[in-house]
């Protein structure tokens, strides 16, 4: 999908580039599989600001998409490839031999009229999901699951495909976008082929006020506060600080491990560095 480049009739514009929205086959959703989005303005339910820098933004609808892929054995077939507002990747909109629609994470190459199925006897090709015991070695695969029967959890957003490194005994070996390989039982499903919208990583925001479209408030630097407002602030001049980087509340925000020890390292078999 080519990138669109405006003209630069204002400064904003210069640098800000856009989708061309080849791809996109039906403009407005399907009525049955969307739900209202709430907006929360960064608080919580005590109306206090827990999440910094979020706030206003254009009103959505919630996609409702099928992760699980549990539709078993059942072909399905693409009538369409649509915008979600809610994520980086498309969506392809499925029809069931039994009429059902759901959506599903549109993988790179997926066009209306194809014919996609889950299963332990899905062909290998893309969108088709599958157990990872039935996956060959080397195969890109996306939407892949952590636990049985859970849905797809990680390798969702634009662009984004791991690979299946090896097979030993229950678990299969999957190297992530990341770098990171970890352990995934065999039993777990995973689509076959990479996210869609592939580009979507070198578009450029081009202005600050495209970022309150999408609902990101501004970020002001500590060293340009003052020293009530965060320990970075103050000083004759502008001054660049004078000590480690840290949050608003003391907490150094650079270089800081914060992950805590889970029962779920131990899948890890190389980190991501």
């Amino acid at each position: 999908m080519p990138i669109r480049r405006y003209k630069p009739a204002t400064p904003g514009a210069r640098w800000k580039t856009g989708y061309t929205f080849e791809e996109i086959t039906k403009k407005k959703p399907e009525e049955s599989l969307i739900v209202p989005k709430k907006k929360t303005g960064g608080r919580n339910f005590y109306g206090r600001i827990t999440t910094r820098h979020i706030g206003g933004g254009h009103k959505q609808m919630i996609r409702i998409v099928d992760f699980k892929r549990d539709k078993i054995n059942v072909p399905a077939k693409v009538l369409a490839i649509e915008y979600d507002p809610n994520r980086s990747a498309r969506l392809a909109l499925l029809e069931y031999q039994d009429g059902e629609k759901r959506y599903i994470i549109c993988p790179d190459g997926l066009k209306v009229g194809n014919e996609v199925m889950s299963g332990e006897n899905a062909d290998i090709k893309v969108g088709n999901a599958l157990p990872l015991k039935d996956i060959p070695l080397g195969t890109s695969i996306y939407n892949i699951e952590l636990r049985k029967g859970k849905g797809g959890q990680i390798v969702r957003s634009a662009g984004n495909t791991a690979v299946i490194l090896a097979k030993e005994g229950e678990y299969g070996h999957v190297k992530l976008p990341s770098g990171e390989i970890r352990l995934i039982k065999l039993d777990c499903f995973a689509t076959i082929g990479q996210v869609g919208n592939i580009e979507h990583e070198t578009i450029s925001i081009g202005k600050a006020g495209r970022s309150r479209w999408m609902g990101i408030r501004p970020s002001v630097r500590g060293v340009a506060m003052n020293p009530v407002d965060h320990p970075m602030g103050g000083g004759e001049g502008k001054s660049s600080g004078g000590r480690h980087p840290t949050t608003p509340w003391g907490k150094i925000t650079k270089g800081l491990k914060t992950r805590k020890t889970k029962i779920s390292d131990r899948y890890i078999l190389k980190r991501k560095k």
